[in-house]
């Protein structure tokens, strides 16, 4: 047993829970293999990331994230209004669709459908999660010192 707390420097193995304020669980790995991250690594949104630190072997905690240290606030600059003729006839819309975009660099950006007639639709570009609180449950099962190259 070491004192290795969360933080800089460290590898962090962990069991995790995302859920909705209303309980609504968005993704868990309590049922399978724990996560392994090297902290400031990316993998971790830093505001998940910051509220670990100081965090021991065997703690389980349930942390409140906001949405500006989660999945932050959403944008109504990524909200639009495209023509419907943007999407071929034989593509059925539904609201709360999901649809890949590819943009000039020819990245994919999902968006959501969130509203649409015969003459346009409208897409949200914002994260799915943003502007939501984000309970964060966590089980750390392990700390070592992170191998750095």
């Amino acid at each position: 047993m070491t004192d290795l707390v969360v933080g800089p420097n460290t590898q962090v193995t962990l069991h995790f829970a995302l859920k909705l304020e209303n309980g609504e669980l968005i993704d868990s790995n309590f049922a399978s293999e724990p996560a392994t991250f090297v902290f400031g690594d990316g993998n971790l949104l830093p505001g998940f990331e910051q509220a670990l630190i100081g965090l021991q072997v065997g703690d389980e905690k349930t942390l409140r994230i906001p949405p500006e240290k989660a999945f932050g606030l959403p944008n109504p600059n990524n909200v639009q209004t495209l023509p419907r003729d943007n999407f071929s006839g034989e593509f059925e819309l539904a609201l709360g669709l999901v649809v890949g975009f590819s943009d000039a660099s020819g990245a994919e950006n999902p968006a959501v459908i969130t509203a649409f007639d015969d003459a346009t639709v409208t897409v949200d570009f914002n994260h799915p999660l943003a502007g939501k609180t984000i309970s964060f449950n966590v089980a750390i099962i392990a700390i070592s010192p992170a191998i750095t190259h």
